[in-house]
């Protein structure tokens, strides 16, 4: 809709109704986190810039680092003749602060758990404030049967190794039977080579070069957000059979297809069901920065209000505000 045409016939006739919607912030958002300090700058930068104010929960790991950054963040809010409660922390209340914040439902508005699988399952399950399920990345990637693969091992590469702890890092490797023989040497090489502990399925043990060892592979493999430099592989029979095992284990954050395969690809990218899919190309780029949105809160696997990294529209919802001139709704 073009609004200086609509703002211009509004002028032109004053019968004329004008509907708009705004951007508005959510207002209180609580953020329970671990571990890396960090999040305390991007999520009380994110929710002041999108307008809302911020309640912290972070890990003890961090806890002196936290208590700093947020120390620092108050006064700058104060220098500017902005309210310091703007940005607060409940870390000194442990645990009970914690439980405090999710059954504070008419005072926080919505919660943002960020961190392990046990953390989110817990937030979601304990909290009666609105949640916006973040983070487990049980991350994919399929090597079809017509990928390059250089271009494969070295996409490979960098979607484990590059940075392991974090959600985007690639968990399981899935290969086209037609492309195994080629592919899984070189992978299993260069990735056992970078330190990857390795757990596979009969057909990836047979193809294992001698110097490398692959473990066994059980159900647990493929369930699990390793998080560290391990690595769950499967040879798969057809798209059909990864797109399959991807709908099983798939925690629907990001999966990846390597493929110069048009049809292939367009189908994967019509039939997996996360939050990002990637065409040869790395799973690390599911990323706020990567993908032109800056910083981000976390990444949403969930599907209402946000998917995928959360930035600065996430943390807003919308009003409607309608201008009229006496207007009543005919029967």
């Amino acid at each position: 809709l073009d609004v200086v045409s609509v703002i211009e016939a509004t002028l032109d006739d004053p019968r004329q109704i004008l509907y708009a919607q705004q951007s508005k912030p959510m207002g209180v958002v609580g953020m329970i986190y671990e571990a890396r300090p960090n999040v305390t700058v991007d999520a009380a930068g994110l929710a002041l810039k999108s307008g809302n104010a911020v309640i912290l929960r972070g890990g003890s790991a961090a806890a002196s680092s936290n208590a700093v950054i947020v120390d620092v963040l108050r006064r700058a809010l104060e220098a500017q003749g902005l309210p310091a409660d703007l940005v607060q922390t409940i870390d000194a209340y442990g645990r009970p602060g914690g439980v405090a914040l999710m059954q504070a439902r008419g005072l926080v508005d919505v919660l943002v758990p960020r961190g392990g699988a046990d953390l989110i399952r817990t937030v979601v399950e304990s909290s009666t404030v609105p949640v916006i399920e973040t983070g487990v990345g049980n991350v994919h990637v399929y090597v079809d049967a017509t990928a390059d693969v250089a271009n494969a091992v070295e996409i490979v590469m960098n979607a484990k190794t590059q940075r392991v702890g974090v959600c985007n890092a690639a968990e399981t490797l899935l290969v086209h039977a037609d492309a195994a023989e080629a592919f899984l040497p070189a992978a299993l090489a260069a990735l056992g080579g970078a330190g990857v502990v390795l757990h596979g399925d009969a057909r990836t043990v047979a193809l294992a070069p001698e110097s490398v060892e692959v473990l066994p592979a059980t159900d647990a493999d493929w369930a699990t957000e390793y998080l560290a430099l391990e690595l769950a592989v499967r040879v798969v029979d057809s798209l059909d059979d990864a797109i399959e095992h991807i709908r099983t284990w798939s925690s629907g954050h990001t999966e990846a297809i390597l493929t110069r395969d048009l049809a292939a690809s367009e189908r994967f990218v019509a039939e997996v069901d996360s939050a990002a899919v990637m065409v040869n190309a790395s799973t690390r780029f599911t990323d706020g920065g990567e993908l032109g949105l800056g910083a981000e809160i976390g990444i949403s696997t969930q599907k209402l209000h946000a998917r995928g990294p959360m930035g600065l529209a996430e943390l807003t919802t919308t009003k409607w505000v309608v201008h009229g001139d006496g207007h009543v709704r005919p029967a």
